[in-house]
């Protein structure tokens, strides 16, 4: 669960006030929730190439030198600055190890968070399933993911990447709203379309069985 906004906005007090451990702490506090977000987003090709904790270090580094920079505009919350810059490395990385195929790992959707690895249906898919390890169960998993993504390919982009912020990053809707420059009702009712025809595909699936008979 995110910390506590008042603990956030104590630290970041802190921190230009001159507490030499203020950023160290505010880092710390939000390293799981970006280490969970950088799993989601990485692309499949890249795993075993480096790992959530590379992207972490890298994006911390930037943090830290970057941060009279947020102290200075303060456009967003401290987390979604962050994250924006963790997004940053993390492209940085599919980039440096796809080189042109990076594009297809990536997507310009935000205002101020500019591209970002893309929240595409194969991800998606995959992430409602979980993981299905047994070889009996290959085929029937791999059948019941194509129709999960060809439904989630069915959805506006936008409403799409609400999903995956609200559902996934476990953004709040606010969050979200500044993310995509969206207003709160408008970013809210997106996600409540995008899980109505999310429900609605999973329920044809229960009651049709994974071929669709």
């Amino acid at each position: 669960m995110p910390e506590s906004q008042a603990v956030i906005d104590q630290l970041v007090c802190g921190a230009r006030d001159g507490d030499p451990h203020a950023l160290g702490a505010l880092l710390e506090l939000n390293q799981e929730r970006l280490r969970a977000i950088i799993e989601f987003r990485i692309d499949s090709r890249l795993r075993g190439r480096f790992d959530a904790a590379d992207v972490l270090q890298e994006a911390f580094i930037e943090a830290t030198q970057r941060f009279q920079d947020f102290l200075d505009n303060q456009e967003m919350p401290f987390f979604l600055w962050l994250r924006f810059i963790t997004m940053q490395k993390l492209i940085q990385l599919h980039r440096r190890h796809l080189g042109t195929k990076a594009r297809d790992a990536t997507r310009e959707v935000s205002i101020y968070a500019g591209p970002q690895p893309q929240a595409t249906s194969a991800i998606l898919a995959a992430h409602l399933l979980g993981r299905q390890t047994s070889p009996s169960m290959a085929a029937v998993r791999a059948e019941m993911q194509l129709r999960v993504e060809r439904a989630l390919n069915s959805m506006d982009d936008m409403d799409r990447e609400v999903l995956a912020l609200r559902h996934f990053e476990q953004l709040s809707n606010s969050e979200v709203a500044k993310l995509l420059d969206l207003s709160s009702t408008a970013a809210n009712n997106r996600y409540i379309r995008a899980l109505k025809r999310l429900k609605g595909v999973m329920e044809s699936m229960q009651e049709q069985g994974p071929w669709g008979g």
